[in-house]
């Protein structure tokens, strides 16, 4: 679902808290990701162009394809895409896809993905939430670092612990959901 790209835009944006949920809304019929952050946000004209793959600020390479296939794929869903952005105040990225929809991609390994963004990007503090069907989990660096005192998210076996305990509090969430 993109969420590693669009989320590494975030880091690059300089954020120091990027928040990622998954909610799945029965009533709606519609999985909703969003993703969020305080970062140094976009001018009007940005948001305007950054679902366009040949637009980039990046300087390594001339396509951004990120935000343009996660829109995409929101969209061959019935789903719909939105961002909102403000200079110096952060970006969210939303993007509701049709739940039950043929032609919605998996979610995968999300506890893969959050915890690798986790282990690459110590400094920033990140919310993962999944919300389906009445329950929730939250992991939330800033609660892992105050047990956790000097040791760092990246040491890697804190980073196998966060990806487990991650996978074992959300997966038994989505699977009654019928998401995985």
């Amino acid at each position: 679902m993109n969420v590693l790209d669009v989320a590494q835009n975030s880091v690059a944006a300089g954020a120091k808290l990027i928040r990622i949920s998954l909610e799945v809304d029965d009533a709606r019929e519609r999985l909703v990701l969003t993703i969020e952050d305080d970062g140094k946000g976009m001018t009007e004209e940005t948001i305007s162009r950054v679902t366009d793959p040949f637009y980039t600020t990046r300087t390594t390479r001339k396509v951004g394809l990120g935000l343009p296939f996660l829109k995409m794929a929101a969209e061959m869903t019935g789903g719909a895409f939105s961002i909102r952005s403000q200079p110096g105040r952060g970006t969210c990225v939303q993007a509701e896809f049709g739940l039950h929809h043929i032609d919605r991609a998996p979610v995968g390994d999300m506890a893969s993905t959050v915890a690798g963004l986790i282990q690459c990007s110590p400094d920033i503090d990140f919310v993962y939430i999944v919300r389906a069907a009445g329950d929730r989990f939250c992991a939330d660096t800033r609660e892992m670092r105050a047990v956790l005192g000097d040791v760092p998210l990246s040491e890697p076996g804190v980073a196998q612990w966060i990806r487990e305990f991650i996978e074992e509090n959300t997966q038994p969430i989505l699977r009654r959901s019928n998401i995985v």
